[in-house]
């Protein structure tokens, strides 16, 4: 290389460096603004992250301490004073607030509570169904076996959450009705499920055998 070419590519480069320089200058900030922006992003989604956990911990808490209450009445209160800041979390207040008035003989205003969750559409769906199925198993002596056969019916619905339980109710429902042979069809249909649960599946076929049917071998409970 020439020392005249030399020369040329040392300018070159001075000035590349020059610019460089005048560039950072000029926007350097906007750089050290990003960094600012990403480290104070990350404290903040820190900072949230422990408050929710601190505000799950003391949300589990003051539950735990409310059902370790004997009474079941100061148990319902203890729960209906305990404030929480999601909705996952107030659905399952709700809930445990429902069992309590049910256990102690308040039915009407479990279901209550039971069916503001189950009509909550900001809620997610094994929320609402949950619910539903819970307050139907309170309404046994107050709706007929047309309407709790209604609901359960859009509860069993293939990939439904609760499918499998509310087929089960049905089932009970049919030998209530008087149809056993029904029943009967319904409970193999269940054991049969691939996504039948071990529990589900042998209550199901001691209520085929206790209404006289017979059990296919795939779906007998093992010992």
């Amino acid at each position: 290389m020439s020392d005249t070419d030399s020369f040329i590519e040392e300018v070159t480069e001075e000035v590349r460096r020059d610019r460089l320089f005048l560039m950072l200058k000029r926007y350097g900030w906007i750089g050290g603004l990003a960094v600012v922006l990403i480290v104070g992003g990350a404290t903040l989604r820190e900072v949230n992250k422990s408050r929710a956990e601190a505000a799950a911990q003391t949300l589990g808490d003051e539950m735990i301490a409310a059902l370790a209450l004997d009474d079941q009445a100061a148990r319902a209160e203890a729960l209906d004073g305990i404030s929480t800041e999601t909705p996952g979390g107030a659905a399952v207040l709700a809930m445990l607030q429902a069992g309590a008035l049910s256990q102690s003989e308040q039915n009407p205003a479990a279901v209550t509570r039971l069916e503001a969750i189950a009509t909550n559409a900001d809620l997610p769906l094994i929320y609402r169904h949950i619910a539903s199925f819970k307050a139907l198993g309170m309404q046994q002596d107050s709706l007929s076996i047309a309407e709790r056969r209604l609901q359960f019916e859009a509860l069993a619905q293939p990939g439904m959450p609760l499918a499998l339980l509310a087929s089960e109710q049905l089932a009970l429902l049919d030998i209530e009705d008087g149809n056993p042979e029904a029943a009967i069809t319904r409970l193999k249909e269940i054991a049969e499920d691939a996504a039948v649960t071990a529990d589900l599946k042998e209550r199901a076929t001691q209520v085929i055998v206790a209404l006289g049917g017979a059990p296919d071998l795939a779906t007998t409970p093992e010992g």
